[in-house]
């Protein structure tokens, strides 16, 4: 198997979490480190046995990766990931690309001019609970993610949080989008509250976000021709046909694998090792309703 050069640019909670367990342990992957903070850089890079580790993006990108993962600052996005795009690189960024809609699509747009990858880390996507409830009937979805005292300003909470309900609905809804309806509850200037409604032909999904809830929770519902799915925290799935029946994740299923990250790393690095390009058209339009939030909801 050739071996490819692949770089982690910062090294945050997600990426010591999520990412670099997974990236670790796939083979023939050559793993270059980058961050600012030098311990952190050899911690990490000492723990994992990595010997390529940089502060400079440009000495990263002279030592010539053919693909990217960027778990930096959501600030920093746009200007990390247009440097590596310019010189070739395929990009894999968490959500958002941008706090700001002109940033994401500016990214967007440089991707597409110059024919490189541009995935967004819409894990949701891949997780096996969400994939098997898009292959139910879905007449009705219901998805809360609340937490427990987080009231937080509108942008950072829609854009950081809320956008993962945003896709994860986009993406289970079974038709085209017609009517968009969003309501909130803000107290000092912080939003407590979120609920968003979209409908179609036959469909209604609803989000939902409290920050305020007293717990820490995500719990999706399907419903359609008379049975419903119900999926808690991504691990425990719920079908109602009459008698309930409840499936829980085993107990050696990784928690990277559960939601979604193992699924969508591969996807990512299969794409790169194809010369497949995987464009972020669909991820800009989750970016465009969350827009659409933030300004009815109040910047």
């Amino acid at each position: 198997m050739t071996t490819l050069p692949v770089a982690v640019i910062g090294l945050g909670d997600i990426a010591q979490k999520a990412y670099l367990p997974v990236l670790a342990a796939e083979p023939g992957l050559d793993l270059r480190l980058m961050t600012r903070d030098r311990a952190k850089l050899d911690r990490i890079g000492d723990a994992y046995r990595i010997p390529a580790r940089y502060t400079d993006l440009d000495a990263l990108i002279a030592d010539g990766p053919r693909a990217a993962f960027v778990h930096a600052a959501t600030d920093q996005h746009v200007a990390i990931a247009e440097r590596l795009l310019t010189a070739g690189i395929d990009v894999y960024v968490d959500k958002p690309l941008d706090y700001r809609l002109d940033g994401a699509r500016r990214l967007t747009e440089l991707a597409d001019r110059l024919g490189r990858s541009l995935l967004v880390g819409f894990n949701r996507r891949y997780a096996p609970a969400y994939v098997q409830a898009k292959e139910r009937p879905r007449d009705l979805i219901i998805l809360q993610k609340n937490r427990e005292g987080l009231p937080e300003a509108a942008r950072t909470l829609v854009l950081d949080d809320f956008i993962h309900v945003v896709d994860t609905l986009r993406f289970l809804v079974p038709g085209e989008i017609e009517h968009v309806d969003v309501r909130s509850r803000s107290r000092d200037g912080l939003l407590e509250h979120l609920v968003l409604t979209l409908a179609g032909d036959g469909f209604t999904a609803l989000g939902v976000m409290n920050r305020v809830s007293g717990s820490s929770e995500e719990v999706l519902e399907v419903a359609g021709a008379d049975a419903k799915r119900t999926v808690v925290n991504l691990a425990e799935v719920i079908d109602h046909r009459g008698q309930p029946t409840v499936r829980r994740r085993g107990d050696w299923v990784p928690v990277a694998r559960q939601r979604g990250i193992e699924q969508i790393v591969h996807t990512f690095l299969d794409a790169v090792r194809a010369g497949r390009r995987l464009d972020a058209q669909d991820a800009l339009r989750t970016h465009e309703l969350c827009e659409l939030i933030v300004e009815r909801v109040g910047d």
